[in-house]
């Protein structure tokens, strides 16, 4: 498998945490070299591990916080 390379531009918050340290994170990441997009996902202290996620261009997070303003919670 060949590796991924990324860089955290910005660390926007954490969303949630683990009782083993491990964050849910909204970041700004450049991924192989590319333009750097908004990132949900799990990170391990550090940020030396992740899980799996989800990244948003910015009009993709436009959309998003639009439906989630929508929503009546």
């Amino acid at each position: 498998m060949a590796d991924i390379k990324y860089e955290i531009k910005e660390n926007i918050g954490a969303l949630s945490e683990s009782p083993k340290g491990w964050k849910k994170e909204l970041n700004l990441i450049s991924w192989n070299g590319k333009e750097a997009k908004y990132d949900i996902r799990d990170w391990s202290p550090e940020n030396e591990k992740m899980g799996k996620g989800i990244t948003l261009t910015v009009e993709e997070l436009k959309k998003l916080r639009d439906m989630l303003n929508e929503m009546n919670l």
